[in-house]
């Protein structure tokens, strides 16, 4: 189990401290980050627990996939006494991350003007559906700024808009809450001072849609969704080959077209002038994919990569996500690790989780903490902050903290 990092393991952030004010996916994916690089993060969850710990379905995976490397309190902020709590162990932090509605944490004096009066050096990350502006008291979901950011309408069919099939924009907007919190810890490194960042998925979303965007101020024409996009590379797409199986084969250069051509044995095409270069290709796109399409379809997926593999040509499988728990290169490299799942009916039993996507020092950053049990750090963290034994204890009878 993967429950320590060994002494080599880079922590770039040990010491720091954050606490959050989270639920769902972008607060707590900033959080784990900054959890997975070395910080204590606390995570603060109502007094029943965090929501996510009880979903069912697409959301099973949230709260241990988003939630290692963390300790767990569970406090009743609307509580009087909770609220004082949750103040006191903020105004401790270096770092709070937060994702309510604008304007609720201001109730219980946690926004980031009550909290900054108190800790001038503090960071305050905000995760939003929408930074200040005309739409920032909409409820947004990573469905809803899709659908309304172009996504949506770039990844399904013509008329037929879809969601990205991962809570892409959710992620990346903690990501880029993150990212913002490491360029404000170096800015109080020189000034001494935090301040406020934001994140939030309308804007994250629109960014992901910065490149269509330019590509219609260049061209004046609208751009295709990507089923239908005017695609620049002839051999770029998913063939259905023996038994029905299916694979991505694409050739992106010339050098590459004639590379498979020899592989696959089509000489005939590698010598027709009017397939000479990409732009050639393209022009008569739909002609060559039906060929390529009949002469690929008795070939079997395997013995396809197998020759793309050695001649150094792109094509990737066509897989599942529970086919990546079997993948030779994530297992060699250890890029999963061990969690233990902390609810539900499968608690206690360890599954293996993704970590995160780049190495330090050669590194990847481990499991350090398990998924937290809720409330499972209470008693700690309250000592920490000066809280007696009998205080704690009273909070809890008074269901304050859990």
């Amino acid at each position: 189990m993967n429950d320590t990092a060994s002494p080599n393991t880079p922590q770039p952030l040990r010491g720091l401290r954050v606490v959050e004010f989270t639920h769902m996916v972008m607060g707590p994916t900033c959080a784990m980050v900054l959890a997975d690089m070395g910080a204590e993060v606390i995570k603060v969850e109502p007094i029943d627990g965090e929501g996510t710990r009880r979903l069912l379905g697409a959301g099973a995976g949230f709260f241990p996939m988003f939630n290692r490397n963390k300790k767990s309190i569970g406090i009743d902020l609307k509580q009087p006494e909770g609220a004082a709590v949750a103040q006191r162990l903020a105004v401790s932090a270096d770092v709070v991350v937060e994702n309510f509605k604008a304007g609720v944490l201001a109730k219980f004096g946690l926004d980031h003007a009550s909290l900054s009066a108190r800790n001038e050096r503090l960071i305050y990350v905000s995760h939003k559906g929408f930074l200040p502006g005309p739409y920032e008291h909409r409820t947004a979901l990573d469905e809803v700024v899709q659908m309304m950011g172009g996504l949506a309408y770039m990844t399904g069919r013509p008329g037929d808009p879809l969601r990205a099939g991962t809570s892409v924009n959710d992620i990346m907007g903690g990501l880029f809450g993150a990212i913002g919190t490491l360029g404000a810890l170096v800015q109080r490194g020189i000034t001494g001072k935090g301040m406020e960042v934001q994140s939030a998925l309308f804007e994250n979303n629109v960014f992901l849609m910065g490149q269509h965007m330019l590509q219609f101020a260049m061209t004046g024409r609208h751009p295709a969704p990507m089923p239908a996009r005017d695609n620049p590379w002839a051999v770029y797409d998913i063939f259905t080959v023996k038994d029905g199986e299916q694979i991505f084969l694409a050739a992106v250069s010339d050098a590459h077209w004639r590379t498979m051509c020899d592989v696959l044995g089509f000489a005939d095409l590698k010598a027709d002038p009017a397939l000479a270069t990409n732009n050639d290709r393209v022009r008569v796109r739909p002609r060559l994919i039906a060929t390529l399409r009949e002469r690929l379809a008795g070939r079997s997926a395997a013995g396809l990569a197998d020759a793309f593999e050695r001649a150094g040509l792109p094509f990737a499988p066509i897989r599942k996500p529970e086919d990546l728990y079997d993948d030779p290169h994530l297992l060699a490299t250890g890029g999963l690790a061990d969690v233990v799942l902390p609810d539900g009916d499968k608690a206690g039993q360890a599954v293996k989780t993704t970590l995160l996507p780049f190495t330090m020092d050669g590194r990847r950053l481990p499991v350090r903490l398990q998924p937290p049990r809720f409330g499972a750090h209470t008693g700690e963290l309250l000592a920490g902050l000066g809280y007696g034994a009998d205080e704690i204890e009273a909070l809890r009878e008074r269901a304050i903290v859990a």
